[in-house]
C-alpha cells in the first residue's frame, strides 16, 4: 500500500512541477504573445482606463481626454482639432493611432519603461504608469499662418529652424477633426467612411505624406550641383545656353517662359527661372553628380523620421542625359514632399548643412519631470559655404526683383524660390504653385525657412502661380515666425 501512495505522491508532485513550468512559460516566455492576441481585451480596457497623456504646442495642451463612462473608459480630444491634425494625427479606439499619436504612442499611453518611477519597474511588474507629455517643436503661430494662408485649399506648408531643425509649422489643407473617430460607435464609423470617401483626402498628410514634382523650386539643388561640380565658375558670366535647348539625343526643343534666357548667366536664369539653362547645367554636371547632390539634400532618403515617418523624395539614378535635363528643372520623375523642400531652403539659410529635422521637442513624465530631449543633428553638407552663400544671394535676388516679390518682409533679409510643377497627362492638369523661402532677421535673430505648395492654383505661366498663390503665404508664415 505504501508504495502505491509514494507512487501517486511522486505523480502529484510531478504535476506540480508541470504547472509551474506551464505557468512560467506563459508568465515569461509566452507574455508577449497573449499581450498582443486581439481576443485579449484586458490591455485595451486597461489602456483606455486612465486619461492619455496630451501633445503640447507652446507649452500649452492641444489634446485631452474625456471619461466617456462605456467600458473603455477615456476617450481622446482635440483642441482646434483640424488646425494641429497634420502634427498630431488621431488615437482611435477603433482605428488606431497616427502621426505624433502613433510614433509616440508609449509615452502617451504610459506604457514606456522610461516613465517608470524605479529603473526596470515596468519589466517587473508590466503594470501602466500615469501617461507622459509630448512638446512639440511647433510654433503657434507660424501654424496658424499656414493653415488660414491655405484658406482651405489643397496643399501643404512646412517650415523649419534652419539651425536646429525644429519643425515649426505642418499644415496640410483640407483637414478634418480628429474628434470625430476618437470613440466607438456608429457615429465615429460614419466620419471615418465618410473621411475615406472624400474626394479631397483631408486625412492625408500633404506635407509629409506626399510627394509633387517641385518644378522650378528644384533649380536651387541644380544651381548647387553646378556651382559644386564646376559647371559653373562665375554666377555672372554667360552660360552659352541657346534658347530653345534641344534635349540630348532626341528632336524635342525645351523653351522658356521667361525672357533673357539665352546665352544667360547663372544669376539672371535663377532671377527669371530659365528653364534651358538650368537643363543643360543638369546635363553638364551630368547625372552622377546631380545624385549625389540630391541626395546631400535629403532626397532618396526612406528612413526619415520626425519621429512619424517621411515619405521618400526621389530623384532618378538611371536616366539618360535628356531625362536628366527634364529631371534637372523638377520634371520627369523628380518627386518631393514640402517638408523635403523647406529642407532644400534651409540648407541654404544654414550656410550648407543639412539639419534633421524634428517635431518632438522633449517628452515629460506626468510629474513634468523630463525624460528626454531632442539635440539638434547633421543628416549631410550639402555643399560648401562658398556655394551656399552664393545661392543665398540668388535667392534674395528673386525676391528683392524677381519672381518672388511677394514675400518680401519689410527689415528682413528673404531669400526665395518660384516654381510651377506641371502634371497630369500631356501636362494637361492645373500647375502645382510652389514657394520656397527663407528669412533672417537681424543680427542674431531667429531664421525660418519654408515650403509652400498649392495643388489647385490657376497659372497663366510658368513661375507666376507660385509667386502669386504661394509667395503670400510663405510670407505670412516666416514673418509669424520671426516674432517667436
Amino acid at each position: 500500500m505504501i508504495r502505491y501512495i509514494r507512487h501517486a505522491a511522486a505523480f502529484c508532485l510531478l504535476l506540480l512541477v508541470a504547472l509551474l513550468l506551464n505557468a512560467g512559460r506563459v508568465q515569461v516566455f509566452k507574455a508577449d504573445d497573449y499581450d498582443k492576441n486581439q481576443a485579449n481585451r484586458r490591455q485595451t480596457i486597461a489602456r483606455y482606463g486612465q486619461p492619455r497623456g496630451d501633445i503640447l504646442v507652446g507649452g500649452r495642451p492641444v489634446t485631452g481626454s474625456k471619461d466617456s463612462g462605456q467600458q473603455l473608459r477615456y476617450e481622446r480630444t482635440y483642441r482646434q482639432g483640424p488646425l494641429y491634425a497634420p502634427v498630431t494625427g488621431y488615437a482611435s479606439q477603433t482605428y488606431g493611432t497616427s502621426l505624433i499619436e502613433n510614433a509616440e504612442d508609449d509615452v502617451l499611453s504610459g506604457t514606456d519603461p522610461r516613465l517608470a518611477p524605479v529603473p526596470f519597474w515596468h519589466e517587473v511588474t508590466r503594470g501602466q504608469q500615469d501617461g507622459g507629455d509630448v512638446h512639440t517643436t511647433i510654433d503657434a503661430a507660424a501654424q496658424r499662418a499656414a493653415f488660414d494662408g491655405l484658406g482651405g485649399k489643397r496643399g501643404a506648408v512646412a517650415a523649419v529652424e534652419p539651425d536646429t531643425g525644429k519643425v515649426l509649422a505642418l499644415a496640410s489643407t483640407p483637414s478634418y477633426d480628429p474628434n470625430g473617430i476618437s470613440g466607438t460607435g456608429s457615429a465615429a464609423t460614419r466620419d471615418w467612411s465618410r473621411l475615406n470617401a472624400a474626394d479631397a483626402q483631408p486625412m492625408l498628410n500633404r506635407a509629409l505624406k506626399q510627394v509633387y514634382p517641385p518644378g522650378s523650386t528644384f533649380k536651387v539643388v541644380t544651381a548647387a550641383a553646378a556651382l559644386e561640380h564646376g559647371a559653373v565658375d562665375d554666377p555672372d558670366a554667360t552660360t552659352g545656353t541657346p534658347s530653345p535647348y534641344t534635349l540630348p539625343g532626341t528632336a524635342t526643343k525645351l523653351t522658356n517662359e521667361a525672357e533673357g534666357c539665352e546665352n544667360a548667366t547663372l544669376t539672371h536664369a535663377f532671377e527669371v527661372s530659365c528653364n534651358t539653362v538650368f537643363a543643360r547645367l543638369g546635363v553638364d554636371v551630368g547625372l552622377d553628380g546631380m545624385v549625389e547632390t540630391a541626395r546631400n539634400f535629403g532626397f532618396n532618403d526612406g528612413r526619415l523620421r520626425i519621429p512619424s515617418a517621411v515619405v521618400r523624395s526621389n530623384f532618378d539614378s538611371e536616366m539618360n542625359d535628356s531625362q536628366v535635363a527634364l529631371s534637372a528643372i523638377g520634371q520627369y520623375d523628380t518627386t518631393a514632399t514640402p517638408l523635403q523642400m523647406a529642407m532644400v531652403a534651409a540648407a541654404v539659410a544654414s550656410g550648407g548643412e543639412v539639419r534633421k529635422p524634428y517635431l518632438v521637442d522633449k517628452i515629460t513624465a506626468a510629474d513634468g519631470d523630463t525624460v528626454s530631449t531632442t539635440r539638434p543633428s547633421t543628416l549631410h553638407r550639402a555643399m560648401s559655404t562658398g556655394t551656399a552663400e552664393t545661392l543665398q544671394k540668388l535667392m534674395v535676388n528673386v525676391v528683392t526683383k524677381g519672381t518672388g516679390t511677394n514675400a518680401a518682409i519689410d527689415g528682413v533679409t528673404v531669400g526665395g524660390k518660384t516654381g510651377t510643377a506641371q502634371h497630369g497627362v500631356d501636362n494637361k492638369g492645373t500647375p502645382y504653385a510652389w514657394f520656397i523661402s527663407w528669412a533672417k532677421a537681424d543680427g542674431d535673430g531667429p531664421a525660418v525657412a519654408v515650403a509652400v505648395v498649392v495643388e489647385d492654383a490657376a497659372a497663366n505661366r510658368a513661375d507666376i502661380s507660385g509667386g502669386g498663390n504661394a509667395a503670400p503665404i510663405a510670407r505670412s508664415v516666416m514673418r509669424a515666425a520671426l516674432k517667436r
